[in-house]
């Protein structure tokens, strides 16, 4: 029989349903698993895992007061949540070491909401500072790393959580998504990973985010699992029971074109342009027809992203006295963010704005678009902010200051992910291509698909169609 963590999130949650494996037996395997694999990925900040063991006990409990069919959704399903959101009574740490750590008085939205369908909760998972940022490393604890290479960088925001799905140390997990953060990791790590649309996920609004950038969604290891884990985010959502639906045939439109390309000149990795051919046969063996498609963008876009980004990080909370112990970047862009007028900030979210409407035209040419998930492979951890060693990061003291090149390195790396939350369109990352290596030692490339306004069941089920 397969271990645990082999299983599929649904076939994992089956068992669970029906008695074949309880609940606190699912909790130690997989506590196990992270105390095994988490000393060098650093996919876990925080592993509550008393806490994880007396709730998995009381649904224990609960499943033998009840048939298969009475029990919530995720029943006895391990998960942990992103470091950025509030679980009662464990420490957030927003990634900073210019906060002050205190326990969680209550469940943040998700995590509540979460809860109820029947999840136990096993920790937290390493976000960069506030989770500004394409990789996950920062000054409080170790940084997250790719588990097809631990001197890879996993991506971010998500990218503890997506180091611990694609290393078994959980079934899949939440993540949330601002201008990559769900996708990025998730093409890095090898996973499926779905951006909803803006609105789709209830319990979805986020803090200092005046664009409404931020949403929720899964990271997986299939399209299925995915579908699950938005079942159990958006009730009623019936997207797990909609996937074995055959999509009709879709005109998609291929581009590489990015708004980021005024600003940052990139030239996509052969990597990137493999995959991206990869995917286009992949559909078209799958019925669907592709064509290139170019894409016209605002070249004040940059600029006003930027703006609308940072916004949040300049109203924080956070004592003179301690900023000095926020990361180059993070510091560099909370100045700018207060320096600028109220009058600025309405001017770049009347232009995204703007820009949503003007992108969302030209794509509605097509039922889908098509494009690299990054333009290059996972970078090594340390490379975004200069310390470069892969083994671990210099200290707080020594990190270098350079912000601009921080943020230039992370927009080449990833030119396509932001847009789409600007014009809160659903999109999902499909993992079709691995580099050459030696045996074991290639890293995964991914193509990303953008959808019209709800079409994540659609995007699900052409992922699924392709074998993911």
């Amino acid at each position: 029989m397969a271990e645990l963590h082999e299983l599929s999130a649904v076939e994992l949650r089956d068992c669970l349903r029906q008695g074949e494996v309880s609940a606190l037996d699912v909790m130690r395997h997989f506590l196990a698993r992270i105390g095994q694999l988490n000393p060098l990925l650093g996919a876990f900040v925080t592993v509550t895992a008393d806490q994880a063991l007396a709730e998995s006990r009381a649904v224990d409990v609960r499943r033998a007061r009840a048939s298969a069919d009475q029990l919530p959704l995720l029943h006895g399903m391990p998960l942990a949540f992103k470091d950025l959101a509030d679980v009662a009574g464990v420490v957030t740490t927003h990634g900073s070491a210019a906060l002050d750590h205190k326990p969680a008085p209550a469940d943040a939205p998700l995590v509540a909401a979460l809860r109820e369908t029947g999840a136990v909760t096993l920790g937290k998972t390493q976000v960069p500072e506030f989770g500004l940022t394409a990789y996950s490393e920062n000054r409080i604890a170790p940084p997250s790393r790719n588990p097809h290479a631990p001197s890879r960088s996993s991506g971010g925001s998500s990218g503890g959580s997506a180091a611990a799905v694609a290393a078994g140390m959980l079934p899949f997990a939440p993540g949330s998504d601002g201008g990559g953060s769900i996708r990025i990791p998730a093409a890095a790590c090898g996973l499926v990973g779905l951006k909803p649309g803006r609105g789709v996920v209830p319990a979805g609004e986020s803090q200092g985010d005046p664009a409404r950038l931020v949403v929720p969604g899964p990271l997986a290891r299939n399209a299925a699992d995915a579908a699950l884990l938005m079942d159990a985010m958006v009730p009623g959502g019936s997207y797990l029971q909609d996937l074995g639906r055959e999509p009709r045939p879709l005109r998609i439109g291929l581009t590489l074109d990015s708004p980021w390309s005024g600003t940052f000149p990139f030239t996509p990795e052969q990597e990137a342009l493999d995959a991206l051919e990869t995917g286009r046969n992949l559909l078209e063996h799958a019925g669907h027809s592709v064509h290139e498609a170019a894409i016209r963008y605002d070249n004040r876009y940059p600029e006003a992203f930027t703006t609308a980004w940072t916004a949040g990080v300049g109203t924080a909370r956070i004592s003179p006295q301690r900023e000095p112990l926020l990361a180059p970047l993070t510091r560099t862009f909370r100045r700018r963010a207060q320096q600028r007028s109220a009058a600025k900030l309405a001017e770049s979210l009347a232009f995204l704005r703007q820009f949503q409407q003007d992108t969302v035209a030209q794509y509605g040419q097509w039922d889908l678009m098509l494009m690299p998930a990054l333009a290059q492979t996972p970078r090594p951890v340390g490379w975004f902010t200069g310390t470069g060693h892969g083994d671990g990061l210099w200290p707080a003291t020594q990190w270098p200051g350079d912000a601009d090149g921080d943020y230039r390195k992370q927009c080449e790396f990833a030119p396509w992910s932001s847009m789409v939350n600007v014009c809160g369109l659903p999109a999902i990352t499909v993992p079709v291509h691995w580099t050459a290596g030696a045996a074991g030692s290639g890293l995964p490339m991914g193509i990303q698909l953008v959808g019209p306004s709800n079409s994540e069941r659609l995007l699900l089920q052409v992922a699924h169609q392709l074998g993911f």
